[in-house]
C-alpha cells in the first residue's frame, strides 16, 4: 500500500531571520490581462495603485540602511510604470536587482532607455513569463503573438549583456525532466545560452480565491525558506506606503505589518494565507538566487 501524503505543517508565525530581499509591488496594471494570474493584473487595474518615485526611493532608502542584499520589482508589469527607469537607477545604485516582467510590448519599446541600467553601480536582471516552450499553449493564456515577443524581449535583454532567465508555468502532473529539455532547445533554436535559469512556479490562485487546490505533486525533500523570513514587500497605499511580508498575500488588504519598514521587519506573520501552506511546502521562489 503506498504512504499516504505528507500533511503539510500546521498553521505557525513566522518571524525575519534576515532580510535579504526588498520587493517593490509597481501596481496591478499590465499590458496583458492574464486568466490565471495570481495578481488579477489587467491594462488599468487598480487594486494595488502605481508605485511613485518618492515612495519607492524612500522604501530603497530605508530598506539599504536596514542591510537590504538586493531588491527585486513585481506588479502588474512593472515596466509600465511611469518612473520606473527613475526608481530602477536609484535602487542599483545602491544593490543588485532583479525584475519580473512579460517581456512584451513595454520592454520592447524601451531598449535604449534600459540601456542606462548597464552603467550602474550593481546589476540588473531580468526574469521573463514564458509559460510554456509551446508558442499556441502560451499564446492562449497570454495572447496572440506574445510567445513571439517575450522572446524577442529575452533575447534583446541578453544581447544587451544583461542576466536573464524564465519564468514559467508548471502543473501537478507534468514531466519535468521533459519540459526541461524542451526549454532548452527552445533556447538554442533562438540562439540563446541553454543554460538560462528556468524557475517554475506553481499555480497560485485569483486573488481572493478561497477554495482552490495550491497543492502540487510530491512534495519535495526541502523547500526554500519560506519568503516572510527572508523578505518584505512594499507597496502604494492612499497615504503612502505599506509593507507586507511577502509578494504572495497583497490580496488580503489585513496582512500589511505596518507603515514603515522597521515595524514590518520586526513583526511576526502568522502562516494562515491559503498560500502560505505552497510556500512552506513546495516552495515559491521567483528569484532563484543564491
Amino acid at each position: 500500500m503506498d504512504a499516504a501524503p505528507a500533511a503539510p505543517p500546521a498553521p505557525a508565525t513566522l518571524r525575519l531571520t534576515a532580510l535579504r530581499e526588498l520587493w517593490l509591488h509597481t501596481g496591478t496594471a499590465c499590458n496583458l490581462g492574464c486568466p490565471f494570474c495570481h495578481e488579477g493584473s489587467a491594462p488599468g487595474d487598480t487594486r494595488l495603485p502605481a508605485l511613485s518615485v518618492e515612495a519607492a526611493r524612500r522604501a530603497i532608502d530605508d530598506a539599504v540602511a536596514l542591510g537590504v542584499e538586493r531588491f527585486a520589482f513585481t506588479g502588474g508589469e512593472p515596466l509600465i510604470l511611469r518612473g520606473i527607469l527613475d526608481i530602477l537607477v536609484h535602487a542599483q545604485h545602491h544593490r543588485p536587482c532583479l525584475v519580473l516582467t512579460n517581456g512584451t510590448a513595454p520592454l520592447l519599446r524601451r531598449p535604449q532607455h534600459l540601456a542606462r541600467l548597464r552603467e550602474g553601480a550593481h546589476p540588473v536582471a531580468f526574469r521573463v513569463s514564458i509559460d510554456h516552450p509551446d508558442e499556441a499553449r502560451h499564446d492562449a493564456g497570454r495572447g496572440l503573438k506574445t510567445f513571439r515577443k517575450a522572446l524577442e524581449g529575452l533575447r534583446l535583454l541578453h544581447q544587451a549583456g544583461f542576466d536573464v532567465g524564465i519564468t514559467r508555468l508548471s502543473s501537478p502532473d507534468e514531466d519535468v525532466a521533459d519540459i526541461e529539455a524542451r526549454f532548452r532547445a527552445l533556447l538554442r533554436r533562438q540562439g540563446l545560452p541553454q543554460d538560462l535559469p528556468v524557475r517554475a512556479l506553481a499555480e497560485l490562485g485569483r486573488p481572493g480565491d478561497s477554495a482552490v487546490d495550491l497543492h502540487h505533486g510530491a512534495l519535495p525533500s526541502e523547500a526554500p525558506a519560506p519568503a516572510c523570513t527572508r523578505s518584505r514587500m512594499a507597496i502604494a497605499a492612499a497615504d503612502g506606503l505599506r509593507y507586507l511580508p511577502c509578494p504572495l498575500v497583497d490580496d488580503e488588504p489585513g496582512r500589511a505589518l505596518g507603515a514603515t519598514l522597521g515595524a514590518a521587519v520586526a513583526a511576526p506573520v502568522p502562516a494562515t494565507h491559503r498560500r502560505c501552506t505552497l510556500c512552506r511546502t513546495v516552495g515559491v521562489d521567483y528569484l532563484g538566487l543564491p
